[in-house]
């Protein structure tokens, strides 16, 4: 039998209460937070803070600040949703937050490939983009598996999407459907048509790369596949999220 000497075993003790007095606390704060999100709109992310920080470094005017303006639901055009699902997350409203099929499907696939593909939920993104800064660990895949389990818990479906179509970024330091559609189309959110929308969820992937306001043609053609697949998903999203 091992036995250890008094102070490392009073070392151990001390350690063992600081490691679940942080683990109490940090329970106790998350999941706090996650309950105030569900009723109060987030006034910032991690990411805005780090885009407003580049701003400050960044010597074009035009790019000065960040813009981010939420617009509830029912401020959102109902084609919106829809074109999101249709582009990330086709199994959202059946899901509580993984899509273990899409993750196998990107498993196989980036096997043979060398451009990867992911398979990322929107409650998964809205996880990483409300309470995350972002990186690439397993540290903080692990807290954004956490956190999506608390979101999926605690919220609705329709505040999870209410949540993600106004923290997204759509184009450079811009963020939210809003300031997305004022900007690629000097359109306010409510207005956007479907095609607008398709076009908005087009550029997801990079909202820093690709543009809806002066799209490529890959991006017209990714606008075209999205209006497609919402044709054929043809959900009643003022039914689904009660507008």
């Amino acid at each position: 039998m091992l036995f250890l000497k008094p102070t490392m075993k009073k070392f151990l003790q001390k350690t063992g209460r600081f490691v679940f007095k942080f683990l109490l606390w940090f329970l106790a704060i998350t999941i706090l937070l996650t309950l105030l999100y569900r009723f109060v709109n987030p006034p910032f992310t991690p990411l805005m803070g780090i885009r407003w920080v580049e701003t400050k470094f960044d010597k074009d005017e035009s790019n000065n600040r960040v813009f981010y303006e939420w617009r509830d639901l029912k401020n959102i055009s109902p084609y919106m949703p829809l074109a999101v699902m249709s582009s990330e997350d086709q199994h959202f409203l059946t899901h509580h937050g993984f899509d273990f099929e899409a993750i196998k499907t990107a498993i196989e696939f980036n096997k043979t490939h060398h451009q990867k593909i992911g398979a990322s939920t929107i409650s998964q993104q809205v996880a990483k983009n409300v309470f995350l800064f972002p990186s690439r660990n397993f540290i903080r895949k692990g807290l954004e598996a956490y956190f999506t389990c608390l979101i999926e818990i605690l919220w609705s479906k329709k505040r999870i999407m209410e949540v993600y179509l106004n923290v997204i970024e759509l184009n450079k330091n811009r963020f939210g459907v809003q300031q997305g559609g004022l900007y690629a189309f000097n359109t306010i959110s409510k207005n956007l048509s479907m095609v607008q929308c398709a076009r908005l969820a087009a550029i997801l992937p990079g909202p820093r790369i690709f543009s809806a306001r002066n799209p490529s043609g890959y991006i017209l053609m990714r606008q075209n596949q999205i209006v497609y697949q919402m044709q054929v998903i043809g959900i009643d999203v003022r039914k689904e999220f009660d507008y």
